[in-house]
């Protein structure tokens, strides 16, 4: 799976995504830790990557602005990390690629929730 992490993604999440397997891209690593939020999705977008990040204005930007690209928006503290892990490796072997690009994904430590993107076609 392709997929890019926000700054605030917690360094342990990027190597737990990095060692099973995935393909991943930190903001950090390629010089946009100040980057606002409308050039990382557009990013991901043109990579055809799957945004990971804990940062909640994400939905706006996704729903109210149409800014439509896949985001897994983690709810995830310091004490519920092994929990948000079990879920986000669960959810990355349900939902394809191709889904999680075409939807917003909140993981929780007890489940996730998925909602579709809006279309961008007119």
């Amino acid at each position: 799976m392709k997929l890019l992490l926000d700054q605030d993604v917690y360094a342990v999440t990027a190597k737990f995504l990095i060692d099973a397997g995935h393909d991943v891209v930190l903001v950090g690593m390629i010089g946009l830790e100040q980057a606002s939020d409308e050039e990382i999705l557009r990013l991901a977008q043109s990579e055809n990557r799957v945004l990971i990040t804990r940062d909640r204005d994400y939905g706006n930007l996704v729903f109210v602005k149409a800014m439509g690209t896949g985001v897994i928006y983690l709810r995830v503290l310091p004490k519920t990390v092994k929990a948000v892990h079990n879920e986000l490796a669960r959810v990355l072997q349900i939902y394809s690629e191709t889904e999680l690009i075409g939807g917003f994904l909140v993981v929780e430590p007890d489940g996730h929730r998925f909602r579709k993107l809006p279309s961008n076609e007119s």
